[in-house]
C-alpha cells in the first residue's frame, strides 16, 4: 500500500474508533501527495473535529479527496467520489472534487463580450468552454497555509491566474479558504481579485454518495427553488427561467433523486439525467439553504447553504464504470451526484442573468457551507 493509500486508511481507522471528547482539541495534518509531471510537490492536508468528521483536501487543484461522516449509528464512512492517489487524478477525471475556475460551468461557442472585446476560450466541451478550459484551476497547484482557531480548522489556498490564461481577460488573484468547524460543516470562502474586467464563477465539484457505494437514486432531496434554467441540446441554458412545478425538476418537497429520472422529458434527455442550473430562492448575495439530501439508508443528511443565486444538480450521468476509486470503487453511472453552487451557467453570453462580471477595485465574494448530520 502507498503512502496515500496508507493516509486514507488512517483516516478511516482513526474514525472508527470512538469519537474524541469535546475536550480534546482537533489537529491538523499535512502529508506529502506526490508531485505533479512537472516535479511540483503536493501535500494532502486532513481537517478534523471532535464529533468525527474529517475530510482530507489537497492543494492539487483544490481537490477534496475524503470525507469522513459518522451514519445514524456513530459508524464513519467516506461520502465523496475520488481517488487515494495523486497519480490518478493527474491521468484525468471529471472533476472529482476540485475547485472549478475561472468560470464553472459552460460558456457558449467558447467565447462572450465584455465591454466591446470579443474574448475567445478554449472551446473543450463540443464547441462550448467547460469549467474554466484545458487546464482550470482544478489542475493548478495552490499555494496553502494551514492554521487552527476557536472558529476551527483552516486550509487557504492561493493562485494567481494570469492575464490571458485560457483566453480570459486580467491577472486574478484567488484565494479559496476551506473551514471545518464543531457544528459539522465544511465552509467554503471564494475570493477574488482583478487588474481588468473580467468573468468569474467559482465553485467546488465534489461528488457525493451519502451511502459510500452504489447509486445515489434512492437518496432523497430537496431544493430551495422554484425555477429551473432549462438548456438546449449542448446543454447550453436558453435564457428562460422556467417554474418546476409540474415537471421532473420540482424538488420543492422532498423527493427521491430516482423517482423521475427517467421520465419522458426532453430536458432529462439533454443532461442524461440532472445536470441543470436551479434558481435559489432569494436570488443570492446572503447565506441561505439551497438544499438537503438525506440518505434513508444510513441516515445521513447533508444541507447546503449559499451565497449564490444558483445551484447545479447533477446526478453523474456520464460516469461511464471506466474509473476506479478509492477502496477499489467502480465509478458508474449515478454512482454520485453534485451540488454545485454558482451564478447562472453562459451568464456572460445572457444579460438577463445575474452578471458575472468582475472589474478593478471590486472583489469577489460567494460562501458555501456544506453541513452534516443524521437521524
Amino acid at each position: 500500500m502507498n503512502r496515500a493509500s496508507l493516509i486514507i486508511a488512517a483516516l478511516l481507522a482513526a474514525t472508527a474508533g470512538c469519537s474524541r471528547s469535546a475536550k480534546e482539541e482537533p489537529k491538523m495534518t499535512r502529508e506529502p501527495f506526490g508531485k505533479t509531471a512537472e516535479g511540483a510537490p503536493v501535500d494532502l492536508f486532513t481537517l478534523s473535529n471532535s464529533r468525527g468528521l474529517r475530510v482530507a483536501i489537497t492543494n492539487y487543484g483544490g481537490i477534496i479527496v475524503s470525507l469522513f461522516t459518522p451514519d445514524r449509528e456513530g459508524r464513519p464512512g467516506d461520502i465523496v467520489l475520488g481517488f487515494d492517489r495523486l497519480e490518478d487524478y493527474l491521468k484525468g477525471h471529471p472533476y472529482f472534487g476540485a475547485i472549478i475556475g475561472r468560470y464553472g460551468n459552460r460558456i457558449a461557442g467558447g467565447r462572450f463580450v465584455l465591454d466591446g472585446v470579443e474574448y475567445k476560450l478554449a472551446r473543450n466541451n463540443g464547441e462550448n468552454h467547460l469549467h474554466g478550459g484545458l487546464v482550470g484551476f482544478d489542475k493548478k497547484v495552490w499555494r496553502p497555509r494551514d492554521w487552527s482557531d476557536a472558529e476551527g480548522e483552516h486550509l487557504e489556498l492561493r493562485y494567481t491566474s494570469p492575464d490571458g490564461e485560457e483566453g480570459y481577460p486580467g491577472n486574478l488573484q484567488v484565494t479559496v479558504t476551506y473551514t471545518l468547524n464543531e457544528q459539522n460543516q465544511l465552509r467554503i470562502d471564494y475570493f477574488a481579485s482583478t487588474d481588468k474586467p473580467t468573468v468569474v464563477n467559482l465553485t467546488n465539484h465534489s461528488y457525493f454518495n451519502l451511502a459510500g457505494e452504489g447509486d445515489i437514486l434512492g437518496h432523497v432531496l430537496r431544493i430551495n427553488a422554484d425555477h429551473f434554467t432549462p438548456v438546449d441540446a449542448g446543454l447550453i441554458p436558453t435564457g428562460e427561467l422556467r417554474p418546476v412545478k409540474g415537471t421532473p425538476f420540482d424538488f420543492t418537497e422532498p423527493v427521491a433523486i430516482g423517482a423521475r429520472i427517467e421520465q419522458d422529458d426532453e430536458q432529462l434527455r439533454f443532461g442524461r439525467g440532472y445536470d441543470h442550473n436551479f434558481v435559489l430562492r432569494g436570488g443570492g448575495g446572503s447565506l441561505a439553504e439551497a438544499a438537503e439530501v438525506y440518505e434513508p439508508k444510513t441516515g445521513r443528511v447533508l444541507r447546503v447553504f449559499t451565497t449564490e443565486p444558483g445551484m447545479q444538480f447533477y446526478t453523474g450521468n456520464f460516469l461511464d464504470g471506466s474509473l476506479k476509486g478509492k477502496y477499489g470503487r467502480i465509478y458508474a453511472r449515478r454512482t454520485g451526484f453534485c451540488l454545485e453552487t454558482q451564478h447562472f451557467p453562459d451568464s456572460p453570453n445572457k444579460p438577463q442573468f445575474p452578471s458575472t462580471v468582475l472589474r478593478p477595485g471590486q472583489t469577489y465574494r460567494s460562501t458555501t457551507i456544506f453541513e452534516f448530520s443524521a437521524r
